[in-house]
């Protein structure tokens, strides 16, 4: 099985499993070259929110991806977890709804197209 797909059920079973809200997995084979799959999920608070980016870091970390990292450090309503073909987005539900990146990536996007 591929790993990307093995570890995106791992990251979505530890979110799951601490407590985070409203899970989704996005497939971006076909609409993007930046990943293979987004992952967006909610905390409940900052703590809970930093808490779970740490736990998908460690998961990162532990299937080999030593590249992997947490952007948005200094918020405390967001953070993104870099997992290179798995981005992992973690908001407070308020950021989420404003950012709506559910409805901006589940919907089709067009490959460019080139004109010569």
């Amino acid at each position: 099985m591929d790993k990307t797909l093995d570890l995106k059920k791992v990251i979505i079973k530890t979110l799951d499993l601490n407590k985070a809200l409203d899970i989704v997995s996005i497939d971006l084979k076909d609409k993007s070259s930046m990943a293979d799959y987004m992952i967006i999920a909610s905390g409940t608070s900052s703590r809970h929110i930093q808490s779970l980016s740490e736990q998908v870091l460690k998961k990162f970390m532990d299937y080999g991806m030593k590249e992997s990292k947490i952007e948005g450090k200094e918020s405390t309503e967001w953070k993104l977890v870099d997992g290179i073909d798995l981005i992992v987005h973690i908001f407070h539900p308020e950021k989420r709804k404003f950012y709506e990146l559910e409805k901006v990536w589940s919907e089709f996007i067009p490959k460019e197209k080139l004109i010569i």
